[in-house]
């Protein structure tokens, strides 16, 4: 498979295994997880874990040039899905209309215990 026209932006932690944006045509894909500004796991309550997992899908697209104004879908991902209230109240203030086209899933786990959200976007370039 030839990537010559999709360009991989890396994560900034330097022992991650995935990138943190790839981009296409035009097309911004990126997945994020609740961390702190200082690239520390934020562990803490439901409410806490939302703005730091939309803070950084926010300061991801910012970096590869685009904005939460430009997502086009949202894909939640919860380990109780009893939180997708607390997440709607913590998105409202990081989204506004016309909204996105969203998705909430209920997981059994994520990748680090404690860990109660994460986010996948698509999002426009620009």
């Amino acid at each position: 498979m030839s990537t010559q026209d999709i360009t991989f932006i890396p994560d900034s932690d330097a022992e991650s295994i995935s990138s943190d944006v790839a981009l296409f045509n035009g097309l911004l894909v990126t997945t994020q997880i609740p961390v702190r500004a200082d690239g520390s796991l934020e562990l803490g309550d439901i409410v806490t874990q939302c703005e730091c997992t939309l803070q950084a899908l926010k300061e991801a697209l910012e970096r590869a040039g685009s904005g939460m104004d430009r997502v086009l879908h949202l894909t939640i991902y919860l380990t109780d899905m009893a939180d997708r209230a607390v997440f709607n109240e913590v998105y409202q203030r990081f989204f506004a209309k016309p909204w996105p086209v969203r998705a909430a899933v209920g997981v059994a786990s994520l990748a680090f215990d404690g860990m109660r959200v994460e986010v996948t976007a698509m999002a426009a370039q620009g």
